[in-house]
């Protein structure tokens, strides 16, 4: 297997934007994923062509649906962000080992593990705790702008990642910089006023 270190960048990018929009909503990366690799967009990990068939495009379709849906149901989308929790971080880890074809199995899953899962992971906390907060400060009312965003912000990342994936790479990249800093920010305040 001859592997160039562009094709693995290449398709780390696409997995760490598809592991990004999976933090918003897990099942429609996967969605746009299977349809792009059903088109010939882009090539799939061998054991990952189930995305591509049409019993999983319409399965994911109606999941998306679903998902979407709901989250627009106030109090049910706090419940669903304890849900999807971990299943953001399996449809994380699932997105990006389904991309990076040009690595040994025992590489791919690693880092489908650590960049994917922990992506998906930190990105669907940070949205969780947005929308608590939103929960709180308006009564939930303003939960339907999270909403939206999430919707818009899955759904262009998803795209982003599979049309120009080294710009998905850099921009997520540097939203989880700027996410773990205000995390350590917020815990350096925290410790001072106590």
């Amino acid at each position: 297997m001859d592997i160039t270190w562009s094709d693995a960048v290449l398709s780390l990018g696409i997995g760490v934007g598809l592991a990004a929009a999976t933090g918003m909503r897990v099942f429609l990366p996967l969605l746009v994923l299977g349809t792009a690799a059903r088109m010939g967009w882009l090539p799939l990990s061998g054991g990952f062509e189930w995305l591509t068939s049409w019993p999983a495009i319409v399965a994911l379709a109606a999941a998306a649906i679903l998902e979407v849906g709901a989250y627009y149901v106030p109090l049910v989308d706090n419940f669903l962000d304890v849900l999807a929790g971990p299943l953001a971080v399996l449809a994380g880890i699932v997105a990006t080992a389904a991309v990076i074809t040009d690595l040994p199995p025992l590489v791919r899953w690693s880092v489908a593990i650590v960049a994917g899962g922990g992506t998906a992971g930190i990105v669907q906390t940070v949205m969780s705790v947005l929308r608590l907060k939103s929960t709180t400060f308006t009564a939930g009312v303003g939960n339907f702008m999270v909403a939206s965003v999430e919707l818009a912000g899955s759904f262009v990342a998803s795209i982003v990642a599979i049309l120009a994936p080294a710009i998905a790479f850099v921009v997520v990249t540097g939203m989880l910089l700027v996410f773990l800093l205000v995390l350590k920010n917020r815990v350096s305040s925290r410790r001072q006023t106590t």
